[in-house]
């Protein structure tokens, strides 16, 4: 399947700007406001875009852009087309307008494939740009997908469960997801277990028991730095975990794996 980038890269107006061109969008257009505020109308519907509201235009659609004079408007921005991008929109509903997280791997996902179209023709590596659209309009779906009203779970549990993934096999600390939330520790901890189902604790020890038998598997490390290595400071600590888990020692299971 294939694709095709028109355009893509980041922006930023403090003299004001307003688009021209009156046609119709023959592909998809992706805009997310990083800095600032603007103004679009998309088929006549006019929106107010602040910081982290993700702006998605489909091909038919007719779009204008309005930043005033005097006002700071920084987006990251996307104009592509192509059967992949056709079957990816169709998979779920796409809003025009959606508040997001300005999640660094997605800004930097973002940054990574500007630079690859920057890359004079011969240098530009295109399956590379090919998975790194890929890769970005997914990482935008799960983005949207996880500040949407009809999630069952609050965002801020997402963004709690986003945190210990990340960290899970650092020194993690339940005060520091619970910032990240925006939460009280006290809050945090009630609200994550009512809507995981598990302690934010015992979400990471998941997380670290699955990287451990990975690294069981696959790589020749001693136990004692698989232990360290995957968050759970000594080995006696990730015996134990571990043998309550599955009912075996860490070493009789990779004897037997």
């Amino acid at each position: 399947m294939t694709t095709h980038i028109g355009f893509c890269g980041y922006s930023f107006h403090t003299k004001g700007y307003q688009s021209t061109d009156k046609s119709k969008f023959t592909g998809y257009l992706f805009r997310l406001q990083t800095e600032g505020v603007c103004e679009v109308i998309v088929n006549k519907r006019k929106y107010k875009i602040k910081k982290g509201d993700l702006l998605l235009v489909k091909p038919g659609d007719y779009y204008d852009l309005f930043i005033e004079a005097n006002q700071k408007s920084g987006d990251y921005n996307l104009f592509c087309e192509g059967t992949w991008i056709d079957e990816w929109w169709n998979r779920l509903e796409k809003p025009t307008v959606s508040r997001i997280d300005l999640d660094e791997k997605l800004l930097s996902l973002w940054r990574h494939l500007i630079i690859e179209q920057r890359r004079p023709a011969a240098e530009e590596n295109q399956e590379l740009s090919n998975y790194l659209l890929q890769a970005l309009c997914v990482s935008l779906d799960r983005a949207v997908n996880e500040t949407s009203s009809t999630i069952r779970r609050p965002y801020a549990v997402t963004r709690m469960m986003r945190y210990i993934e990340e960290h899970a096999t650092d020194r993690l600390k339940v005060e520091d997801a619970a910032q990240y939330a925006g939460l009280s520790v006290s809050r945090a901890v009630h609200l994550f277990k009512s809507s995981v189902g598990k302690t934010m604790i015992e979400y990471a020890q998941e997380i670290r028991l699955s990287t451990a038998i990975n690294q069981m598997k696959y790589t020749s490390m001693t136990l004692e730095h698989i232990a360290d290595n995957c968050g759970f400071g000594t080995y006696p600590y990730f015996h134990r975990v571990f043998k309550k888990k599955y009912g075996v020692s860490p070493g009789e299971y990779r004897r037997k794996e």
